[in-house]
């Protein structure tokens, strides 16, 4: 299946399996809870890009996919009508951040149906969200397989899943320092990562693993220098054959994958890719802003989070970009989120930190997730996309990423 008019479809692989295809193909497996996967993991995308669909899609075919646990309740009309109308105040965040538990809950059900016992389902959750504690509990109540979190360090992930031992705790990080500081507070914990996402800022996409934006080109980030450093740590630790490292960030083919498995990664994770494939779970004009844009129109820009942040220069944030200085001027505190949830645990906009961004993140994500160009935040990570500007299936994605050349396409069919 592809939304392309005018190109054919590719040519589909025999009905062997994608892990066989990988390994003739001399890519190792990623081995995680017992389990021989594809060594590709499908990234967590917020809000609502990864959802139950892509998920359970990505899992189906042997790999990891993961669901992306903010603000779930835009894929659920009921529960948008619960929390339409609601008045700023504090009983209003218990209703929404209420109805976002439940969607979560539905959406790992829901991609566990689609993956019918194959692959492996995370969710990932942003340790910068003030509902990061509930939706991790949520998650593991629901038995998930994994937990992922990223923008922020997760200390206390542990004391949070302490009584779910087989779930994985899976940390994303961009440094050696980073991720030795995560283990070792881990290890006085009882526990390790299940894995650990490297994810370089310079080529990811979304929220960034730098404190600033000047150093998103460090070279400190680079895989050449994180991944050797992280395997001497953890082989220092005894625990190197443990925690299998998934490297992030401007991953796009076979030969990719190749060079980062030879450098020591078990596998890799893509966010971008997933987006654009006919499965992803948002409007089909988000897949096409992110899958028509280039480098050339990409900006990286402060979120209101106070991290740093990668995506498509649409005419919103080029409005933003263009009365910034005016609303950094003017920034200071709010007595209450807009939104009516505060759905940060710290925000450039309503606590009024005159150097972080000046706009509801939520409200620009949903934006884009609804499709909508001239209000939308559309997140997207560097470099070309395996197909180019097209839209193409999971399934297709992975057969490109696990061949060497492309496919070629089939024979035209005879008159």
């Amino acid at each position: 299946m592809t939304t392309s008019c005018d190109e054919q479809p590719i040519a589909r692989l025999p009905a062997v399996t994608l892990l066989d295809v990988a390994i003739k193909n001399g890519l190792r497996p990623l081995l995680l809870a017992g389990r021989r996967l594809l060594p590709i993991v499908q990234g967590g995308m917020g809000v609502g890009v990864s959802a139950h669909r892509l998920a359970g899609s990505v899992a189906r075919e042997g790999a990891f996919g993961t669901i992306a646990s903010v603000d779930l309740r835009h894929h659920h009309p009921d529960l948008m009508e619960r929390t339409a109308s609601l008045p700023i105040g504090h009983q209003s965040k218990i209703v929404i951040d209420a109805a976002n538990l439940e969607a979560l809950s539905r959406e790992i059900r829901m991609a566990r149906q689609i993956a019918n016992g194959l692959g492996l389902l995370a969710v990932n959750v942003m340790r910068a969200v003030s509902e990061y504690a509930a939706s991790v509990r949520m998650a593991l109540e629901c038995g998930i397989d994994a937990v992922v979190v990223g923008a922020g360090l997760p200390l206390d992930l542990p004391d949070l899943a302490k009584d779910y031992p087989q779930v994985l705790l899976i940390p994303i990080l961009s440094d050696a320092r980073g991720i030795q500081l995560v283990v070792k507070k881990w290890e006085r914990k009882g526990r390790i990562p299940g894995a650990i996402v490297i994810e370089h800022p310079r080529y990811a996409g979304g929220h960034l693993g730098a404190t600033r934006l000047a150093d998103i080109h460090d070279p400190r980030f680079d895989f050449e220098n994180v991944i050797p450093a992280t395997l001497d740590f953890l082989r220092s630790a005894g625990i190197e054959s443990q925690v299998p490292l998934i490297v992030a960030g401007g991953i796009r083919t076979h030969v990719d994958i190749l060079r980062l498995q030879a450098m020591g990664a078990a596998g890799v994770q893509l966010g971008t890719p997933f987006a654009v494939t006919a499965e992803c779970d948002a409007d089909l004009e988000f897949k096409r802003v992110l899958a028509s844009a280039t480098d050339d129109d990409t900006v990286e820009f402060l979120s209101v989070t106070g991290l740093p942040a990668r995506a498509v220069a649409t005419v919103w944030l080029k409005n933003y970009f263009a009365v910034e200085g005016k609303l950094k001027a003017s920034a200071h505190s709010k007595a209450r989120c807009t939104k009516k949830f505060d759905c940060l645990v710290q925000c450039g906009l309503r606590d009024g930190i005159a150097e972080w961004g000046q706009f509801c993140i939520d409200n620009q994500l949903a934006a884009a997730l609804r499709g909508d160009v001239k209000k939308g935040l559309f997140l997207r990570g560097a470099g070309p996309l395996p197909f180019g500007s097209t839209i193409r299936t999971v399934r297709e994605l992975m057969e490109r990423l696990l061949a060497p050349l492309p496919l070629p396409l089939p024979p035209p069919a005879l008159a």
